[in-house]
């Protein structure tokens, strides 16, 4: 079993919550990664978020709950916290392995929005997330 963490990041915009999503090819989802060898996966979900946007200060004002997809691909499975972004612009990193960014490109979508961007699976987590988060802020 192959586990990933990430984290829905939210931002308030105009009075209400936005999520962060960021497409790779025509797949949209919230940053996230492989856990690493003997990583916390709180851990991993937060280096993710740095690689993959740039953003490193994020606050987890409703806990460290978190919510699993059911397994996906080849027994994968991707754990997902929620974290909110007060400041800080964007940045898609750039992957080693690959010598460019990971991601084409990234939007702050509110939720009806993301509804519309996300698969299936993703949209499970959203709809944990925001049920957690609400929609104003």
């Amino acid at each position: 079993m192959q586990l990933s963490a990430g984290i829905a990041v939210t931002r308030c915009i105009s009075g209400t919550y936005h999520y962060l999503l960021v497409r790779s090819y025509r797949y949209w989802d919230f940053p996230k990664g492989e856990v690493e060898p003997g990583e916390f996966p709180f851990s991993a979900a937060q280096r993710e978020v740095h690689e993959e946007a740039g953003l490193d200060k994020l606050d987890f004002i409703w806990g460290d709950g978190y919510f699993e997809t059911k397994p996906y691909g080849r027994s994968k499975i991707a754990r997902y916290y929620v974290a909110l972004s007060p400041a800080g612009e964007v940045k898609l990193g750039v992957n080693p392995a690959l010598g460019m960014p990971e991601h084409h490109e990234y939007r702050w979508v509110d939720y009806p929005a993301a509804i519309t961007l996300l698969g299936p699976r993703v949209r499970e987590v959203l709809e944990w997330a925001h049920r957690l988060v609400g929609d104003n802020c």
